[in-house]
């Protein structure tokens, strides 16, 4: 009788990590959800200078909001994902090291495999 208990509860907990894990990848779970939050784009007045970053770990909308958002934090710097590719097109309006670029992607939770 006990085994059939515990059979049973882990089959429930199975099931459930199952469905969550498919609505992730469906894009209707936490970190994939269908937020109606729009963040804003930041406009450089004088662009002098453009670069790519490959950003690894990106999924969804909301990992593109975060990364966006971590870079438009600094002064100077504009950027915009192109998820489907799973690059940062970072626009320059005056010089930042691309360590300071790399360390805010890193902390949102992403990494960057190469810059162009």
């Amino acid at each position: 009788m006990e085994n059939i208990i515990i059979i049973g509860i882990i089959v429930i907990l199975v099931t459930y990590a199952a469905t969550q894990t498919a609505k992730h990848f469906k894009g209707n779970s936490g970190c994939c959800g269908k937020s109606s939050y729009k963040h804003k784009k930041k406009k450089l007045s004088n662009v002098i200078m453009k670069k790519t970053f490959q950003i690894g770990g990106m999924h969804c909308e909301h990992c593109k909001t975060r990364v966006e958002e971590a870079v438009n934090g600094l002064a100077g710097v504009s950027g915009s994902v192109n998820l489907t590719q799973g690059t940062l097109l970072v626009l320059y309006e005056k010089e930042v090291a691309d360590e300071i670029i790399i360390n805010q992607i890193t902390r949102a939770g992403y990494t960057v495999a190469k810059i162009k």
